[in-house]
C-alpha cells in the first residue's frame, strides 16, 4: 500500500500543471516582535486566494482517474471551497453544480461564477448551510454526480497535505512549529499526517466554533449547538470523522482558540502594517502567536495564512471589533437626568482625547430621566476607569454593555 507521504508528494507534483507553489516568506515585523523566525505560508496567494484549491484539485483528479465518465461534481459551500471547485471544474472541463445559501454575499457568488465560467452553475438555496447541504446531496443523488466534501474526504485531505510538502521542500526540512487554522480539519490533518513527528503543531480555532477542542474533550466528533460565523472559513459545527481520526491523538492543549474580536486586531495590523489582506480564518495562525510568545522565542515558526477572500464591506465591523478587543472603545447604557445642563455635565467628564462615537436616546424611562446608548472611544484603555469614577461621583447611573453579547447584538 502506498504510504501517505508518497501520495501527498504525488498530489503536489500534479498540481504544478495548475499553479505554482505558494511562497514561504519570512516576516520581519512578526519575527522582531516575537524574537523568533516567523515565516508565512501564503495560501492567500493561490489563484482562488485559499488552500481549498488543493483539495478540490486532488479529489477531482482521482475521481476522474477512477471514473473518467463522471458526469458532474456537486458541492455545498458559501466561500472558499465553492471557488476551488469552480476553478477546477473549468480546469478539468467538467460540469459542476455549486449550492450556496441565499444569504451568501454577492461578491462570493460572482467570484465562483467567474472561476467556473460555462462549466459551473450556482444554485442559491436555504437560509442556513445545513439546508444548503441537504439540497446539494439530494441533487447529487438525483443526477448521479460526485459530491465533493470540503474536508471529510481522503483525497481532499491528501490534497491539502501538499501544503506540508511545499513547506518541507522550501525549508529543506521541517520547522520547529507549524501554526494552522482548523475548521473541518482537512488542512491540519493533512499537513500533520505528512510531516508527522518532525515538528510541533499548534492548531487554532475561532472561539465561537471550536469543534476540534470539543471533539478532543469528548473523544469523538461532537456537534456544537451554536457557531459564531464571523470567521466563516473556519466556522464549522462539527469536525469531520475522517479528519478527526487523524487528529485524535493531539494533545488538547495544542488546540487553541482565539476570540473573534481579538482576531480583528490582527486582520487590521496585517493590512495596515504589512499590506497583506487576510480573511478572518486566514489570520487565525498569526493571531495565535500572541498566546505562543514565550514558547516560540528563538524558534523557526511557520504560520499558514489560509485565505485572503476578505470582503472590504466588512471593514467597519472589523475595526469596531478590534477597538473593543483593544479596550479603547466601550458602550454604556446611561441613565441621564432630563434637566438643562445634564449633557454638558456629562461632556465635562470626558478627557481631551476621549471621543463620543455614538449617542442615541433609547426611550424615556421615567419622567425625569432618559436612557441613552453611548459609545466612547478613548486614547487609552485606562481612561475608562476615570470616566466611570466621575460618572458615579456626579450621580449618573450606567451599565457597561460592551461585552454583553445579547444587548450588543441588538443595540450595537
Amino acid at each position: 500500500m502506498t504510504d501517505f507521504r508518497t501520495l501527498a508528494r504525488s498530489a503536489e507534483a500534479a498540481m504544478r500543471d495548475v499553479f505554482e507553489p505558494t511562497p514561504l516568506q519570512r516576516n520581519d515585523h512578526l519575527s522582531d516582535r516575537y524574537d523568533a523566525e516567523i515565516l508565512l505560508k501564503r495560501e492567500d496567494l493561490t489563484p482562488v486566494r485559499s488552500y481549498k484549491l488543493r483539495g478540490a484539485f486532488n479529489a477531482m483528479r482521482k475521481v476522474l482517474e477512477r471514473k473518467p465518465d463522471t458526469a458532474s461534481f456537486v458541492c455545498a459551500s458559501a466561500g472558499n471551497h465553492a471557488q476551488g471547485v469552480a476553478f477546477m471544474c473549468r480546469h478539468f472541463g467538467v460540469k459542476g453544480m455549486v449550492f450556496m445559501p441565499v444569504t451568501t454575499p454577492q461578491q462570493k457568488i460572482m467570484k465562483t461564477k467567474s472561476f467556473g465560467g460555462e462549466f459551473v452553475t450556482v444554485e442559491l438555496t436555504g437560509d442556513y448551510f445545513d439546508d444548503t447541504l441537504s439540497a446539494a446531496k439530494a441533487h447529487c443523488a438525483e443526477v448521479g454526480g460526485h459530491f465533493l466534501s470540503p474536508f471529510d474526504d481522503e483525497d481532499v485531505i491528501e490534497g491539502q497535505a501538499s501544503v506540508g510538502v511545499e513547506i518541507e521542500r522550501q525549508l529543506g526540512g521541517a520547522p520547529d512549529l507549524i501554526v494552522m487554522p482548523v475548521g473541518g480539519g482537512g488542512l491540519s490533518s493533512g499537513v500533520r499526517s505528512y510531516l508527522g513527528a518532525s515538528c510541533d503543531y499548534a492548531l487554532v480555532e475561532p472561539a465561537g466554533g471550536a469543534c476540534l477542542g470539543a471533539a478532543l474533550q469528548a473523544g469523538h466528533p461532537v456537534r456544537l449547538n451554536q457557531v459564531e460565523t464571523f470567521a466563516d472559513g473556519a466556522a464549522v459545527a462539527q469536525i469531520g470523522e475522517k479528519t478527526f481520526a487523524l487528529l485524535r491523538d493531539l494533545d488538547v492543549e495544542r488546540a487553541m482558540t482565539v476570540s473573534e474580536d481579538r482576531l480583528c486586531t490582527t486582520i487590521l495590523e496585517m493590512l495596515n502594517v504589512e499590506g497583506i489582506v487576510l480573511e478572518p480564518a486566514g489570520a487565525l495562525a498569526v493571531d495565535a502567536l500572541k498566546d505562543l510568545r514565550h514558547e516560540i522565542r528563538g524558534k523557526r515558526v511557520v504560520c499558514v495564512t489560509s485565505g485572503g477572500n476578505f470582503d472590504f464591506e466588512r471593514l467597519p465591523e472589523v475595526r469596531e471589533r478590534a477597538l473593543r478587543s483593544s479596550g479603547i472603545k466601550k458602550y454604556y447604557i446611561l441613565r441621564m437626568p432630563q434637566r438643562p445642563g445634564a449633557l454638558r455635565d456629562f461632556l465635562n467628564i470626558l478627557g481631551p482625547n476621549d471621543d463620543i462615537s455614538r449617542f442615541e436616546y433609547l426611550k424615556k424611562s421615567a419622567r425625569n430621566f432618559g436612557s441613552v446608548l453611548i459609545g466612547i472611544e478613548a486614547s487609552d484603555p485606562g481612561n475608562f476607569g476615570q470616566i466611570e469614577t466621575k460618572m458615579e461621583a456626579v450621580g449618573f447611573a450606567f451599565r457597561d454593555i460592551t461585552n454583553d453579547e445579547v444587548l450588543a447584538e441588538f443595540l450595537i
